[in-house]
């Protein structure tokens, strides 16, 4: 049985129908791992995730490690009952009314107390083991973040053969991309650092997407971008950037990839705006 699959039994479910024993086991978890003197803080932003929040959490929950940890929770201006499943679920919480990825994670970073810094979504699954495989890299000298991979959940619409090697080229093409601009593979989900560092560089609040990719760039002033491939720190997700056609989506990422190519053999530190994906030209970045 995959490690995931009891987690399912909440994922997509409205958050009534979760059973009190369950609610009573991850609020036990929670308090039981979270510390006062953490090394890691987890950090799990969310907005309108009333559907995936309790699975998410109950996972981290189950997190085993030899690390003392920190769950922080991001409600990012949702308007519905992310913020009551945080409290129900005794995950420490704040609100970020601004909205997006960076002002969510830059919240994150103002109450992080944890020497790392593990960016959560809150519509994946992760593993057990997820957080010490990370912290284990990110604690050797001369690295400044970490990522790993990703996997989607099996379902009746996504065939586990043709997800199979739909990641597989993925995962390929990421890792070739990873030895010269590793930037470009990282993505918020599945990311890791260290705090002093993030908080100098801070995450961008006027892009639309890429905030991940840019604190990214920014951390290798102070140290590798290290990719990990492990099962053990690979968590699963839901289909929101490939839709219900892996087809349709494996072809507008190839012909991205193709032309991408020549890129994958220098290196880059600085890199042009996009006018498309400027929220506002007048709004600074904060």
């Amino acid at each position: 049985m995959k490690w995931y699959n009891k987690y399912l039994s909440l994922y997509g479910k409205p958050f009534n129908n979760i059973p009190i024993n369950i609610i009573k086991e991850i609020r036990a978890n929670i308090k039981a791992k979270q510390s006062d003197h953490p090394l890691v803080s987890i950090v799990i932003i969310a907005h309108n995730e009333e559907y995936h929040l309790a699975a998410n959490i109950w996972s981290l929950s189950e997190t085993i490690s030899k690390y003392p940890i920190e769950f922080i929770g991001i409600d990012n201006n949702s308007s519905d009952r992310t913020a009551e499943i945080f409290e129900t679920l005794g995950v420490p919480f704040f609100q970020e009314k601004r909205q997006g990825h960076g002002y969510a994670r830059n919240c994150g970073l103002d109450h992080a107390k944890g020497d790392y810094y593990i960016c959560i979504d809150s519509d994946t699954l992760y593993p057990p083991h997820y957080v010490e495989h990370l912290v284990k890299h990110l604690a050797k000298p001369g690295i400044s973040g970490v990522y790993s991979l990703w996997s989607y959940i099996p379902d009746e619409t996504h065939s586990a053969i043709g997800l199979f090697f739909y990641e597989l080229c993925r995962d390929i093409y990421l890792y070739i991309n990873s030895i010269n601009r590793p930037e470009l593979s990282v993505r918020g989900m599945v990311f890791a650092f260290k705090t002093e560092y993030g908080k100098k560089i801070r995450f961008r609040t006027n892009i639309k997407r890429g905030e991940d990719g840019m604190m990214a760039n920014g951390l290798k002033d102070y140290g590798k971008i290290k990719y990990i491939y492990d099962r053990n720190a690979r968590p699963v997700t839901g289909y929101r950037t490939i839709g219900n056609s892996l087809f349709h989506s494996f072809r507008e990422r190839a012909l991205k990839a193709f032309k991408r190519i020549p890129l994958l053999f220098t290196k880059q530190k600085e890199y042009k705006d996009i006018d498309s994906n400027i929220i506002n030209k007048n709004t600074k970045n904060v």
